[in-house]
Order: C-alpha cells, then structure tokens, then sequence
C-alpha cells in the first residue's frame, strides 16, 4: 500500500460514535448507566429495547439535543469522528451540521420541496450566496440520493407538506444531505408509515449504507434485521448486548436479550 492510501485510511476514523462512562439523569431520574459503545464508521446500527430503556435518550445525546432541557445533566464523553462533541471549544452550530437528526414524524418545513432541501446548506454555506446552477445540482443530488427525484422533479416549487408521508420523511433526509453530515440518527423513522411506506424507507436506509454511519432506534424487531448490520440491546438504560445483527439475534449471548427477542416482555 503507498503513502497516498495510508493517509487516507488514517484520515478516517474506524469508529464514527464512541461513548466511554456515559451517564445522564433528568432530574433526579438517571436514565443511562455507564454506558460504553463502539459504532462503526459506515455501518448501520440498530438500537433494541423495550420503551423508556434509554434508547432515544441515547440517540438525542450524540447530537445534544438533550442538554436543551435545563434539568438534564450528563456525565462522560461521546466521540464523533474522534472528538469530544461536549468539549467546550465545539461549536453546537458544528455538532448539527454534522450529526443530522430524523424523527418519528416527518417533519418537512411548511415551505417548497426546493427551499426545505437548501435551508440548511444557506445557513452553513460560506460567505457569498450560491449560483442558482448550483442550488439546482444540489437540489437534484440530494433527491436522487433519498431516491425521490423521479417523482417530484417536476413539482420542486410545491409546498412540502403537501407530500404523502413517505416522501415526507424521505424529504426530511434529503434536506440534511447538502451540509454533509457523517452521521445521521433516526428515532424509528417508520412509526408513521404503512408497510409500502416502511419498506421503500428501508431500501433508502441500505442505499445510504457506506456514505453515512446510520444508527437507527427501532421498536420493530423485524426492521432491526431487516435493516441494520450490527445491533445494539438496551434494558433499563444499559447497555446489555451489541453485536452483528445477525448473530444478536439467532445467538444472542446474553438471556436478557433472549427473553425480549423471544417476546417474553417489553
């Protein structure tokens, strides 16, 4: 291998998220124990558990949306791409451009298809507007990369809401791609979809594999395997098993992860 290719490889992290004694409390409630993971650089990961284990808790704090909340305390670190995101010297502005969030519910601007897919990129552009030329192919990249070009070309100038919900919440994807993130988080992205829906959802979360390091909360034990490459069990805000998806679960190594996968609670 020559220098060129050493530098590359050492320029990208293995790990995209790692978490060391992470723990947080609202209130006097703490909600995460210890908790300690390793998320692959390029991989989707999935996040088990039964509800109120800590799972979306843990999602809003890699992009510290949970710090919003003034009775919310956090202890330990959260590494993306190799930096602290609660350092002080990181800039919040900085942690969303390149931690992009996806929803339960789409949640699409109230104004056209083109301007919900340019507002971010016109908040974190460089001085200077850009050329409508490039507004276009920025436009037309990101919608072909969420795989909804084809259906709404012709329709750019219309109002977002106005789309069906699966091409809602693929917008809601298409509009964090201009800035690019390296990660993007989904809190059960599919909860308000119909099967179709959930499906063409999930062929765009494969599609996206490798651009970007996808972790994924899902209540959908199915969608899980379906879905992800390596998957990740929580119980009572711990962290009890994180393995390749398919292995957690034909063998899952702990008997916790056997009785939820088997339905025996949650």
């Amino acid at each position: 291998m020559n220098a060129t290719a050493n530098a590359i490889n050492e320029s990208v992290p293995e790990l995209a998220i790692k978490t060391s004694k992470l723990n947080l409390w609202y209130g006097t409630f703490q909600a995460l124990f210890d908790v300690d993971l390793n998320i692959r650089n390029g991989m989707i990961t999935s996040l088990i558990g039964p509800s109120g284990c800590g799972k979306s808790t843990f999602l809003r704090s890699v992009n510290r949306i949970n710090e919003r909340l003034g009775y919310v305390r956090i202890e330990g670190n959260i590494d993306v791409m190799d930096k602290n995101i609660y350092d002080p010297d990181v800039e919040l502005v900085q942690v969303r451009k390149q931690i992009g969030m996806v929803f339960q519910r789409p949640n699409p601007l109230p104004i056209s298809i083109r301007d919900n897919i340019l507002f971010g990129h016109r908040i974190h552009a460089s001085k200077g507007k850009s050329s409508k030329t490039d507004e276009d192919e920025i436009v037309e990249s990101a919608l072909q990369q969420v795989l909804l070009w084809d259906m709404v070309k012709d329709r750019l100038n219309q109002k977002a809401t106005e789309l069906s919900l699966e091409e809602q919440q693929k917008l809601c994807i298409a509009r964090l791609l201009p800035v690019k993130p390296s990660v993007l988080l989904m809190d059960e992205p599919c909860s308000a979809l119909d099967p179709k829906g959930t499906a063409a959802v999930e062929e765009l979360i494969w599609e996206l594999r490798g651009q970007y390091t996808i972790l994924i909360v899902t209540h959908n034990m199915a969608q899980a395997r379906r879905a992800s490459e390596e998957c990740i069990f929580m119980l009572m805000g711990k962290v009890v098993e994180h393995q390749l998806t398919e292995d957690l679960f034909v063998t899952p190594n702990q008997k916790e992860t056997a009785d939820y996968i088997e339905g025996r609670y949650g």
